[in-house]
């Protein structure tokens, strides 16, 4: 055990801010190092994932911190940084202290660089090791302790023009007693003639303050386009430590503007629910002249009304957990507030709670004549994008603000300023299916025990069986008469059959055939047909295969070996619990047999521009018989933006995966793969705009074979002719695949580059081509938005409307019978990566399953229509749990199909796709993570996965090479190809061990399938931030044992070199060039230019679609045609609502 490192104790009060670097959703880091930074005493204003550089700079300044803390582990962390502290420099904010990390991923030679550049410190994994993580909160601590407000006086005169660092330095003054204080209060003394409304947010604890600001401040300034707002926001300090976690600008999407100012304050009491400084801070922001003043403060408790002696109106907003209605007796702010706001409608009891609200301000008020319905509470959902209910609360606060300041303002877009009586939630889940992931629970506990009452039967039954036998065979006791023989045996007959009417018909038949079906499967050769034991292979057409495989020894080694025993309970226990692969409840496996022609092997790329991860996947996919392409998307991609020339967008083009912002892009990406042929499958791994990114592919996958169709009926010459003469007559550059096509692309697929293909055939032909195509396609896009929302944060649009969209694109692939591509591959990859342990990957990833399910069904969908196209995706670390996931997963998701869903075999059977662990993989000693890699793969193969990505050990530190992606693919080529017992396909099956574990991981999984029960489901536990806070537990309980050296990590904390360690940065970095990235943003410019004509017209008609509740997905196949990836997801922000992060 190390040694506890003590806080530092700091002389002055630290403000530091902390986030994730653009377009980066890793916040497990900086999440754990906010913590630490709260509890050393640390004010930290948290902004959470997905920060720009110009946000991070501008909170910096209004929050007057002395610190900035910024996680970058997506790449492009030379630019960020460099960025920050340039802008700082800009702005004469270069005193405050920038502090970064990003594990392996930033070398040796760029943390140089950066510290050269003004970064104070990016610490190192070595760092991390050496200095523990309380060390180097310390660090930051140590190197943050001092008072900004030495930086030099302020020109108040500055106060008037709403200067921000101004203002800042004016509140810090103010809140710490500076020098210039005095000074200050002087200035606001004087009288300003500006009439200012000051309004008054408050509420309890969780109600939503936040979001509904939020949700205000965007309407305010959409409505008043020439207006300026002022906000402070005010949380809790704790008592013991002094540190606060001031969270509420993580929650706001409106502020990024110049029009809005904001400033977080700590209570630094613990007394209070605000700051002793929050009068004068008031008086400030009315001296500045801004046109509205919103004050947030804490949650409080039933007594708290400070707000009313600061602000003109208050709104006080609860939620309807408030206990009984009697306890609205003791609130308050329920006589003082002007308007009552009833947030999170949706929940449970809102309803009642409305009731019971209006009814306690009828009674505080004694307006015994007024309908309940004209008292001032407003049901709203401040957490779905444009809700009616708050678009009433927002007209009636402005009415308010206009009687009471008598100024003439108005609204347009939201006239209505009564409470609505109903609000329309885009429900997900009905309220009445909330117990849907017990009920699973239930579902396998009651299958598990009517397995045990069978066994129990057919104990007897072959005890009783055995006994007759016996005696039929031998007769019973020399001495005793032929008529007590025959009683007896009549008498055991009677109870045999007793026995037998115990058994169902399915046990029986088991029992009874068990031996026919024993002896059909030990033959050479093997005959599948339906009507096997347990449960039907799936179709009626037989094939033919080799049961066994010759070792070089010459032994016929079994590709599924059966189990021996003749006790009949035994028999039932592995029919009903395991069986073959094949048979349900397919625990082994969901195919009898893998494919003896194609390993499981994906081929992995993800760099540049789509020429250069075109070659790399031709490269990998050489002489092999099947193409199963794993697409990696840089994160520019990833958050559905497009690439630009600013530095904090810039250096990530083409980092860490590919750029794909247009059609034309996607095209070349899969040039020279026939997407529709049945040895090609692709999957992409993108969520937040995983819409848009499918309907680029499904257009990439119909315009090849339009191409072919031409081409076959000899009219492909006239084609090519008019595609050259249409950019010739616009004068218009045509898109080309840039360099020369690597070794085995024949180019298929680029004849369409720039063009449709339904501007090339009829539309008759053409819909018959998009038609079969779309039913042929084979792959998997990830678009698995639950657990970006509770792991990965790579949302980009609103939760609601995010689902909504998944759903479109499902009855989309309903429509057009796409059966061989999967909607979604629902991940429990990311959620390990996050830090869960293997319980709660396989909980959370199963139980998100069961809730698409669940919110399909709502949506009219039939089980057996959408059930085949989902896809599951596990991570695969080294601990015991590790072993099972698979034959729990498939165990679990069988039975609840089949004895709940009423779903057919194929919807029954659970895809098992694995990734290796990345988080294993470790930049100290990273020639050992292929050994880790090797021992992962391994189990998967022996649990039978149905696709396997290795990770390369060089991915701990960058994009991997060839060389390194080969060894990777070579892992797995190993096991699957050398490796004797992967000759048997069933090696787990027989043992105690496996056996044991299974029942331990799969009762772990259905008790957290009960506590995510208690807290409303999948849903309603993200909302209260269970998954998230439960993951980053899980990692901080690993990240702490990794410190201290509890848990041994060779190599890390154990058995290290005596040697220096090769440096990373000496291993070959794959970056994007400067060419790579200039090529993409010069393409993106001419694709704005052919298509500037239609373009807008396109997103028009896409948000119209979203507005009426059409189909977006459906449209979207439309959209891209024109229009790129950055200006579809602005489009839908308009209409959806972009994601809200939070802690």
């Amino acid at each position: 055990m190390s040694e506890t490192i003590q806080s530092y104790q700091s002389k002055n009060k630290i403000r530091i801010i902390t986030a994730a670097s653009l377009f980066d959703g890793h916040d497990s880091s900086i999440n754990i190092m906010r913590r630490i930074l709260q509890s050393s005493g640390a004010e930290v204003i948290h902004l959470g994932h997905n920060r720009t550089v110009q946000e991070i700079v501008n909170c910096a300044i209004q929050e007057d911190v002395q610190g900035i803390a910024v996680s970058s582990y997506q790449g492009g962390h030379m630019e960020y940084f460099s960025y920050v502290i340039d802008l700082l420099s800009q702005k004469n904010a270069e005193h405050i202290k920038v502090f970064g990390g990003g594990g392996g991923v930033i070398t040796g030679k760029e943390i140089h660089i950066l510290e050269s550049l003004g970064v104070a410190k990016v610490f190192s994994v070595d760092d991390g090791a050496e200095m523990g993580l309380q060390g180097m909160i310390n660090h930051i601590l140590e190197h943050c302790d001092f008072d900004p407000l030495d930086e030099g006086n302020i020109d108040i005169s500055r106060i008037s023009h709403r200067d921000p660092a101004t203002l800042a330095r004016c509140i810090s003054n103010l809140e710490n007693k500076g020098e210039q204080g005095e000074e200050i209060m002087e200035t606001m003394a004087s009288k300003s003639e500006t009439v200012v409304p000051i309004v008054g947010i408050t509420g309890t604890g969780g109600a939503g303050k936040s979001s509904l600001t939020d949700e205000l401040i965007r309407r305010f300034l959409s409505e008043f386009p020439q207006k300026t707002i002022a906000v402070v926001s005010v949380d809790p300090s704790r008592i013991k430590t002094g540190g606060a976690l001031l969270g509420d600008r993580i929650r706001m999407n409106s502020i990024d503007t110049p029009r809005v100012y904001m400033r977080s304050m700590a209570t630094r009491a613990s007394d209070r629910s605000t700051s002793a400084a929050l009068k004068e801070v008031i008086n400030l922001y009315r001296k500045a002249s801004f046109d509205l003043i919103i004050v947030e403060t804490s949650g409080i408790g039933q007594s708290g009304a400070e707000i009313v002696d600061l602000t003109d109106i208050q709104l006080y907003v609860m939620t309807s957990e408030y206990g009984a209605a009697t306890q609205l007796e003791k609130i308050n702010m329920l006589d003082l507030a002007d308007l009552i706001v009833l947030n999170k409608f949706e929940k449970k009891g809102s309803k009642d709670a409305l009731w019971d609200i209006r009814k306690q301000l009828q009674r505080n008020s004694g307006q015994w004549q007024t309908d309940l319905t004209e008292m001032p509470v407003y049901p709203t959902i401040a957490s779905q994008f444009n809700d009616e209910g708050v678009n009433r609360l927002f007209s009636a606060l402005i009415k308010k603000i206009k009687t009471y300041y008598g100024l003439n303002w108005s609204t347009s877009a939201y006239m209505h300023s009564e409470p609505v009586t109903e609000i329309q939630n885009q429900g997900i889940i009905p309220a009445k299916r909330v117990r849907y992931l017990s009920e699973i629970a239930e579902t396998v506990h009651s299958y598990h025990n009517r397995v045990q009452q069978q066994m129990e039967a057919a104990t007897k039954w072959g005890q009783l069986k055995g006994t007759i036998q016996q005696l039929g065979r031998e007769g019973v006791n020399q001495s005793e008469t032929l008529s007590t023989d025959e009683e007896l045996l009549k008498r055991l007959r009677k109870l045999l059959n007793t026995a037998q009417q115990q058994l169902d018909i399915e046990s029986l038949h088991i029992l009874e055939e068990w031996d026919d079906w024993f002896a059909q499967h030990t033959p050479i050769q093997y005959q599948s047909k339906v009507g096997d034991v347990g449960v039907d292979i799936g179709d009626d057409q037989r094939s033919e295969q080799a049961l066994y495989k010759k070792s070089l020894s010459g032994l016929m080694i079994p590709r599924v070996a059966l189990p021996k025993t003749t006790d009949p309970a035994e028999r039932l226990r592995f029919a009903f619990r395991e069986n073959i692969p094949g048979y349900f409840p397919y625990t082994a496996g969901v195919f009898p047999f893998k494919r003896e022609e194609e390993d499981p092997a994906r081929m992995f790329a993800g760099e540049g521009t789509p020429e250069r991860t075109n070659k790399r996947f031709h490269y990998l996919s050489a002489d092999m018989p099947a193409s199963r392409l794993s697409t990696a998307f840089d994160s520019v991609t990833l958050y559905g933006e497009d690439p630009e020339i600013r530095p904090d967008i810039y250096g990530k083009i083409g980092n860490s995966g590919v750029n794909i912002c247009t059609l034309d892009d996607m095209k070349k990406l899969y040039a020279g793969f026939d997407l529709s042929t049945p040895t090609t499958s692709v999957s992409m791994t993108i969520n937040g705009p995983a819409p848009m990114i499918l309907a680029m592919f499904m257009n990439t996958a119909v315009d090849q074979q339009v191409e072919r169709y031409l081409k076959a009926n000899s009219k492909w010459e006239k084609a090519a002719q008019q595609i050259k003469q249409r950019f010739k007559q616009a004068g218009l550059q045509a898109p080309e695949y840039t360099g020369s096509l690597p070794e085995g692309n024949d180019g298929f697929g680029l004849g369409t580059l720039g063009i449709s293909g339904d501007a090339l055939v009829e539309s008759e032909v053409y819909e018959q081509i998009k038609r079969k195509t779309l039913q042929v396609v084979r792959g998997t896009v990830q678009a698995d938005i639950l657990k970006e929302d509770q792991a990965q944060n790579t949302c980009i649009f609103s939760t609601e409307f995010a689902l909504k969209m998944m759903g479109d694109m499902q009855a989309y692939f309903t429509e057009y019978k796409v059966r061989n591509y999967y909607s979604v591959s629902i991940s429990g990859y990311h959620i390990a990566e996050a830090g869960a342990n293997p319980i709660t990957q396989a909980a959370f990833t199963l139980a998100n399953g069961f809730t698409y399910v669940e919110y399909y069904l709502a949506r009219g969908l039939k089980i057996d229509d959408f059930a085949h196209n989902l896809s599951f995706f596990f991570s695969n670390g080294l601990d015991p749990e590790y072993a099972v996931i698979g034959r729990v997963a498939r165990r679990i998701w069988a039975i609840s199909m089949r004895q709940k869903y009423g779903a057919n075999d194929r919807s029954q059977k659970l895809k098992y796709h694995i990734q290796t662990s990345g988080r294993s993989l470790h930049a100290k000693e990273i020639q050992f993570n292929d050994i880790r890699t090797t021992l992962q793969a391994l189990l998967a193969v022996y649990d039978n996965c149905n696709s396997l990505h290795t990770n390369a050990y060089d991915e701990a530190i960058t994009t991997p090479t060839e060389e390194s992606v080969r060894r990777a693919l070579a892992i797995q080529m190993i096991i699957n190809k050398e490796l004797g017992t992967v000759k048997n396909e069933n090696p787990n099956q027989g043992s105690y061990f496996i056996e044991e574990l299974t029942d331990l991981v799969e009762e772990a999984i259905l008790q957290e399938f009960d506590r995510l029960t208690d807290r409303g489901g999948v849903l309603g536990a993200m909302e209260s931030m269970y998954q998230r806070g439960k993951i980053q537990a899980e990692s901080l309980h690993y990240e702490t044992k990794k410190h201290s050296g509890e848990l041994p990590i060779v190599g890390v904390n154990m058995f290290m070199s005596d040697h220096e360690a090769q440096e990373a940065g000496t291993n070959e970095l794959i970056r994007s060039t400067e060419e790579e990235k200039q090529q993409q943003i010069a393409q993106l410019a001419l694709f704005f230019e052919r298509n500037k004509q239609s373009s807008d017209e396109a997103l028009d008609q896409l948000k119209k679609v979203a507005r009426t509740n059409g189909n977006i997905f459906s449209e979207l196949m439309e959209t891209v045609k024109v229009a790129s990836l950055g200006q579809i997801s602005r489009a839908l922000y308009e209409v959806g609502g972009q994601y809200r992060r939070n802690m």
